[in-house]
């Protein structure tokens, strides 16, 4: 399992300043949330232990909502390297996330994750709710079913 923020600094590595793969803090929520989703489906395990909350602006972490708050809508500055080394299999999701979703801004994210079982179903219960590990395990293995 990895910290949460080796994962923000792993997209924050793979970010480009000034470009369609910049990162700003509504982005990097949605990223990690994917990267959590992804996991869950392909392998059943968590990629990271902290939860995820249905606010409304989509899946948020609290604890990388406190750190990356003052950033407000402008872009997060990228890291030059990592300090950390990643499993194989860790990799494989944040690369796979990456490709599928690094190219599309914060508000594409938020209104695609606003359509998507798991924030819908802990949106329903109340904002702030925890988005279940489960719904995104169950959601995504079936997105991964109709592809086949």
């Amino acid at each position: 399992m990895m910290e949460l923020n080796q994962v923000a600094l792993y997209f924050r590595n793979r970010s480009l300043e000034g470009k369609e793969f910049s990162i700003t803090h509504l982005k990097l929520q949605k990223l990690v949330y994917y990267a959590q989703a992804w996991s869950m489906a392909i392998y059943g395990e968590r990629l990271i232990d902290s939860e995820l909350e249905a606010w409304l602006h989509g899946p948020v972490s609290r604890e990388l909502y406190r750190e990356y708050r003052d950033f407000g809508f402008q872009e997060i500055p990228p890291v030059d390297r990592l300090n950390f080394q990643i499993n194989e299999q860790d990799s494989d999701v944040l690369e796979g996330v990456w490709r599928l979703y690094g190219k599309h801004d914060g508000k594409y994210l938020e209104t695609l994750t606003h359509q998507e079982a798991p924030w819908i179903n802990a949106w329903g219960r109340g904002m702030n709710e925890i988005i279940e590990v489960d719904d995104m395990r169950d959601y995504y293995q079936g997105l991964l079913q109709g592809a086949n």
